[in-house]
């Protein structure tokens, strides 16, 4: 039986090559969801096995809807992705540059091309659910003055001729996804851990929390703060750390229970080195 994984988007999206880098080619079945949330139910009603959910991007930033995401169905990190995200204008076979009037992608893919799109003020820019998905819609509505930011396999696969090639802004552009799962499952060799946590408000108490890291030779590889809902001045702060040695982990997480409140291990996993 095919291993199911849900993803944001549809067949040539960077979800599903994020999803083949992470499984391999075989034994695994894409299903393809309208949104972040819709990958979410699928997984929690065992609809699917997997999700592949995007996190951060070198140019954007974090997907901070994706961290609510994370907090309300509190799934485990099993493991990350990293991929590097070559964007590319796409239209119908024979459009010219001097057709386009329309150009579609994810919000996120459009922010990546912000200085390649300054470049032509006169487009109308038009945010849509997927990379892929835009690039479909292209060619199933034949839509002559309409282009779509996307990779080179949502051109190959839905038949569009690539107008200009690599338009992200930064070619050192890339996004980072995480695995999730239902169930903890344990990872062999893991050096690295996404957690989340409270702290008080007092002067310095989440310096505390950090210098417990610090003591123990666990290097602090991200941290991201988002607003506790309904009360002011609370944040529900998501780190991810790395370390070389299992005991000074362990021991950094003895250390900071005592300065914390709510405090999660969102997974344990093995860091992904290859971008």
């Amino acid at each position: 039986m095919k291993t199911k994984i849900a993803i944001q988007g549809v067949k040539a999206s960077f979800h599903e090559e994020a999803a083949h880098k992470y499984f391999g080619d075989e034994d695994i079945e894409i299903l393809e969801c309208e949104s972040f949330k819709k990958t979410c139910e699928m997984l929690k009603h065992g609809k699917a096995d997997y999700v592949v959910m995007a996190i951060e991007n070198a140019i954007a930033g974090s997907i901070l809807p994706n961290y609510n995401l994370l907090r309300d169905y509190k799934f485990h990190i099993i493991g990350e992705v990293h991929l590097n995200i070559q964007q590319n204008l796409l239209a119908l076979p024979g459009a010219k540059l001097a057709d386009i009037k329309f150009v579609e992608s994810h919000p996120i893919a459009i922010r990546q091309c912000d200085e390649f799109l300054s470049e032509h003020p006169d487009w109308t820019i038009k945010e849509g659910m997927d990379t892929a998905a835009c690039a479909k819609s292209i060619i199933e509505n034949k839509l002559t003055n309409t282009a779509a930011i996307a990779s080179i396999a949502a051109a190959e696969l839905y038949g569009l001729e690539i107008l200009e090639k690599r338009i992200e802004t930064n070619k050192k552009n890339a996004t980072r996804f995480l695995i999730l799962s239902n169930e903890i499952i344990e990872q062999k060799n893991a050096n690295k851990a996404s957690l989340s946590f409270q702290t008080g408000n007092a002067v310095g108490a989440l310096a505390n929390v950090l210098q417990c890291f610090a003591e123990q030779n666990v290097n602090l590889s991200k941290i991201q703060s988002m607003p506790v809902i309904g009360r002011r001045n609370e944040y529900d702060f998501y780190v991810d750390v790395e370390w070389k040695k299992q005991s000074d982990y362990d021991a950094a997480i003895r250390k900071v229970l005592k300065h914390t409140i709510n405090f999660t291990i969102m997974g344990e996993y093995v860091k992904n080195e290859k971008v």
